[in-house]
């Protein structure tokens, strides 16, 4: 019986007639089969908002038009090695023990101190017979206090800038494979074509089935475009919506009250940043054309799903802050994700809460490899498959986290700020350390020094009025109770938190 099935699915593969939205019976018989199980590649972007997906057509045509949009993605760190941790392990940031970017307790050095690289996604699918292949941006700080060669465990291929040398995008050094090579200036050299030039040649190679994990520098600060695109976009400027440069503040909390509006010299700067972010999405764009045009040459594209998604978001004078990311606030956390694969419907998106720290364990279900026990996050495949379970059955709440950062005597910055020439006295005023609760109507954020917030997303999705000093009593018992219990949660009782029903405002 599994023969038959086999290559009766074979045969529609070859002959082109799975539809992309072929049905579930057809997915199913892909993943039982061993010789059959599905390539899995991820493309992840550094800093793109949910919005300025918009200005990449090839990343419409080629994924979203032919695959499933998730509405309310959300990173629950708005930081990159945290968020990327959570990415490798499926786990929130209090369970990854990376807090932040840089050590004591945070960036690359944690991550490989306390051992986390021995088991993340990559050894698992190694685990279960898969070719790895990482390309690109890793952990912030990485390789610091280990050899510059150094590979982590998992990774049969290794493609990765040392230290933050390729945030420019030009003269930067990678390890290759335990080989330190040097890039220069050359329109050739900008990396994100070299790492689409490499990922290209990992799939042409063959040896099924195969997992990429492909992380652009692109759209992050200084956002520097490839040599033939930096014309374009003339004139663009930052989204002007209503929270854009805040009028009134004296209902946020203390760190932000008192911040002045912006200037016009600091708009002028968003918007500068803000054309070159789109300039620099559009080697992306191509990026992502070069993978599914390879995948299609190759015979592999009906049997491989590609993942897009981003580190975390970013905010551009929203609530008068400048360029950066780290808030609870929608422009950061809220991020892209888009696939397409076997089985997947076209042109479809769904509203179900999804996290980063359900990607790891999404992959690991569709290698057939058994995720560890210590996973917070869940497996997506029953929202890739026609119909998804109705929203009430699913995931109500999640954790969004955020821990300020100490900074030690001589250590090196393990990412370039995203803006420069923000005053010292505007970048000295740090997000304190937050913890959060955001479900699909509101989002209730406390922070270290005392201050709350609470946002009605149903009548209120800009965030401008804040409700906590409003709001019920019992409600905001109720809030803060389900919070202070996913931020003690760990594995399976994380998942059970956050289907239990929550209040409405």
């Amino acid at each position: 019986m599994r023969t038959t099935a086999v290559i009766a699915l074979v045969l529609a593969f070859s002959s082109g007639a799975l539809d992309p939205a072929g049905s579930s019976l057809l997915y199913r018989a892909a993943i039982a089969a061993p010789a059959q199980k599905p390539n899995i590649i991820f493309i992840l972007t550094d800093d793109l908002d949910a919005r300025t997906i918009e200005a990449m057509p090839k990343l419409k045509a080629l994924l979203i038009d032919r695959g499933v949009t998730f509405a309310n993605f959300f990173v629950s760190y708005a930081l990159c090695c945290p968020s990327r941790a959570s990415i490798l392990r499926g786990q929130y940031a209090h369970n990854t023990g990376v807090l932040g970017n840089r050590p004591p307790a945070g960036g690359f050095e944690t991550f490989h101190d306390l051992g986390r690289e021995a088991s993340t996604v990559a050894t698992w699918l190694k685990a279960a017979g898969y070719r790895t292949g990482y390309f690109g941006k890793y952990l912030n700080g990485y390789p610091l206090r280990v050899e510059p060669t150094y590979v982590p465990p998992g990774w049969d291929e290794w493609n990765s800038p040392v230290t933050n040398s390729a945030y420019r995008m030009f003269n930067y050094r990678m390890n290759e494979n335990g080989k330190i090579v040097s890039y220069g200036s050359r329109p050739e050299d900008y990396i994100t074509d070299v790492l689409a030039r490499k990922t290209v040649d990992f799939i042409r190679r063959g040896g099924q089935p195969f997992f990429i994990h492909l992380a652009t520098y692109a759209p992050h600060g200084p956002a520097t475009p490839a040599p033939r695109h930096a014309d374009l976009f003339a004139g663009a400027r930052a989204p002007r919506g209503p929270s854009f440069n805040e009028a009134d503040v004296g209902d946020k909390p203390g760190w932000l009250q008192n911040r002045p509006q912006l200037i016009p010299q600091q708009i002028a700067r968003l918007d500068v940043l803000y054309q070159r972010r789109l300039q620099s999405l559009q080697a992306v764009d191509d990026l992502i054309a070069s993978v599914v045009d390879t995948l299609r040459a190759t015979g592999e594209l009906q049997r491989t799903y590609v993942f897009f998604s981003s580190d975390n978001g970013f905010h551009l004078g929203e609530h008068r802050l400048p360029a950066g990311k780290n808030t609870a606030y929608e422009e950061d956390i809220h991020v892209p994700l888009i696939v397409i694969g076997p089985g997947v419907p076209a042109a479809r998106s769904v509203e179900h809460l999804a996290v980063n720290v359900d990607l790891a364990p999404t992959w690991a279900e569709l290698a057939g490899a058994a995720a560890p026990s210590f996973v917070d996050g869940r497996s997506l495949l029953p929202l890739l498959e026609p119909p998804p379970p109705p929203a009430d059955r699913w995931r109500q709440s999640f954790l969004v986290e955020h821990f300020t950062e100490q900074r030690r005597a001589g250590d090196i910055d393990p990412e370039p700020p995203d803006e420069p020439a923000v005053p010292p006295q505007i970048a000295a005023r740090a997000v304190p350390t937050l913890a959060a609760l955001r479900t699909r109507t509101y989002v209730y954020v406390e922070y270290a020094t005392g201050d709350r917030e609470l946002y009605d997303l149903v009548r209120d999705p800009l965030e401008l009025q804040n409700i906590s000093g409003t709001a019920s009593r019992s409600l905001l018992s109720a809030l803060a109770t389900r919070l202070a219990a996913l931020r003690r949660c760990s594995g399976a009782a994380c998942r059970s938190i956050e289907d239990m029903s929550v209040p409405r405002p």
